[in-house]
């Protein structure tokens, strides 16, 4: 019996599929067909019904194609627009305390939506079509609006905590102010079937009462969304929880009843094994940021248990950071690094596959947020996000083990065209959506502006004539 012909959208012929479905199938000469939003056929090219037309066709032959990434901890405002100012040989209090707050409370609305824009064209352009904000945003509306000007799909989240660490202040006051906020921000609605969607995101660390976190998980149970916190970069966090609580973070995070699978904890670089055993029993995710650990000296290779969670069933993420941490937002630096730091650590080559490297990239990421049903992998009825590797490159060539390549080769410069949602959003290495060259000057200009007010020495060991 013959399959009835389609009349599709979009339908990308010839192609070497990378598919991350079931099987992991890796489909040469295949095809994707694109109607609406979804992917409406992936499989050979000479399986495509006959008959079947399509409003564009393109020949594939050049090309990978791969779902798109899957960023798991990105700053798109507050950084995107100081990137690099901060000095890279501040330890973890200094970089937050000294630089990164001051730089971030300077920015304004008309900021943060410049930095928003600058943030996704970034991911775009290096292959990541979805992201999970670090919960650091100022003002939600603006951000929301640059990031839908660009097509991108992502969870953001205001800037909550609320732990009074100064005696003087009104505990209650700004527990309830931050309650009041996250159910806010929950409450706006973006559009019908938003890329851009709020979720109840926090702070992190030991910034969060017991009360927060609890408000938090049930906004985010209630609503279909998850929580992200950062959480034991640095040795400080644990010895805060110690001290306050008698339990580490992730022990006393678990007493509390707040982890699950749609928590994510981002760095987790300051474990100890039985808090990996929490995390597999809850389901609770764990974003690496390999770029931001090695720039930071968080001691990941050292002493970070990464390994150890993966072999018991932690859900493991990739992400970027924020830009004067990890500094680029480029999901393939991230994939490449999480397969070659710990085979180094451990003096074990088979740590971290670069298959492996690339389900945390994708299928981890999309777990992580809720949509694996959604995107993650190339398969019949998902939603089109998905990315042309361009391999008529001098990094591509020759071509044998695509997953190979894709991680140890290969990074986003190769990144020819985007989908997301059904939308080429990139075409030949550039966006589709917003006029680039404009976007880099103004960026340029805000970016002045913000470190002129803030105050902030220029610092630079070699001088500047």
């Amino acid at each position: 019996m013959t399959s009835p012909a389609l009349q599709v959208d979009t339908l990308i012929k010839n192609v070497l599929i990378v598919s991350m479905d079931e099987t992991r199938r890796i489909i040469t000469d295949g095809a994707v067909a694109v109607t609406s939003d979804r992917i409406s056929f992936v499989g050979k090219s000479a399986d495509l019904p006959k008959g079947t037309t399509a409003k564009q066709v393109i020949d594939g032959r050049r090309f990978v194609l791969t779902p798109g990434f899957v960023n798991g901890h990105i700053h798109v405002t507050g950084e995107p627009l100081t990137r690099g100012y901060i000095p890279d040989d501040t330890g973890f209090e200094e970089n937050v305390w000294r630089w990164l707050i001051p730089l971030y409370q300077t920015q304004t609305p008309e900021d943060e939506y410049l930095s928003a824009r600058l943030a996704a064209l970034e991911m775009l352009r290096s292959g990541a079509t979805c992201f999970l904000e670090a919960g650091t945003i100022l003002d939600m509306q603006a951000t929301a609006e640059g990031l839908n000007t660009l097509g991108i799909r992502g969870r953001i989240g205001a800037w909550i905590e609320d732990r009074a660490f100064d005696p003087a202040e009104d505990q209650k006051k700004k527990t309830d102010l931050a309650i009041r906020k996250l159910q806010d921000e929950m409450a706006v609605n973006y559009g019908n079937d938003p890329l851009i969607r709020a979720w109840p995101l926090l702070v992190g660390h030991s910034t969060a009462t017991d009360e927060v976190w609890l408000a938090a998980k049930a906004l985010a149970d209630s609503n279909g969304g998850a929580i992200s916190a950062h959480m034991s970069p640095a040795q400080v966090d644990v010895d805060w929880f110690m001290e306050n609580t008698g339990k580490r973070p992730i022990e006393y995070l678990a007493e509390l009843g707040v982890l699950g699978n749609n928590v994510s904890l981002t760095h987790a670089v300051h474990l100890d094994m039985n808090e990996v055993k929490l995390l597999a029993e809850t389901g609770a995710n764990i974003c690496h940021c390999p770029l931001s650990a090695l720039k930071g000296g968080y001691g990941a290779t050292a002493v970070g248990l990464f390994p150890e969670m993966a072999e018991a069933g932690v859900n493991i993420t990739l992400g970027t950071d924020g830009n004067n941490n990890g500094n680029a937002s480029e999901m393939m630096r991230t994939i490449y690094l999480v397969a070659g730091l710990f085979k180094d650590a451990r003096g074990r080559p088979d740590v971290f596959s670069a298959y492996q490297a690339l389900e945390m990239a994708t299928l981890g990421g999309a777990r992580a947020m809720g949509l694996q049903q959604e995107i993650g992998s190339i398969e019949l009825g998902k939603k089109a996000d998905f990315v042309l590797h361009d391999t008529d490159r001098p990094e591509w060539r020759p071509l044998h083990n695509v997953a190979n390549q894709l991680v140890w080769s290969a990074d986003g410069r190769g990144v020819h065209s985007v989908w997301v949602n059904g939308v080429r959003v990139i075409d030949n290495y550039h966006s589709t959506m917003i006029d680039e060259e404009k976007l880099y000057a103004d960026a340029q200009v805000a970016g002045e502006a913000i470190v002129k007010r803030s105050g902030l020495p220029a610092v630079s060991a070699w001088p500047i004539v």
